[in-house]
């Protein structure tokens, strides 16, 4: 088990890369390119709002702004 935790500190973002890349090939093969895209905006997207999320980002007030009356 040392080994595999020494790998996975060492090498996560490589392995991550080739685990996503592995997938995304996958939905490009399986359902084309563009729906492929598409899941990968709406994950990209997911991850992004699940950041702001975690630090606590004012999404209210960042609504309020994009949406307010314009004079």
């Amino acid at each position: 088990m040392g080994i595999l935790r020494e790998m996975l500190d060492s090498h996560l973002g490589k392995i991550m890369g080739v685990v996503l890349g592995l997938l995304f090939g996958w939905f490009a093969i399986k359902y084309g390119l563009f729906k492929a895209l598409f899941v990968a905006v709406c994950a990209t997207a997911g991850y992004y709002i699940g950041k702001r999320l975690d630090e606590n980002f004012d999404f209210k007030g960042l609504m309020e702004n994009l949406f307010r009356e314009r004079h």
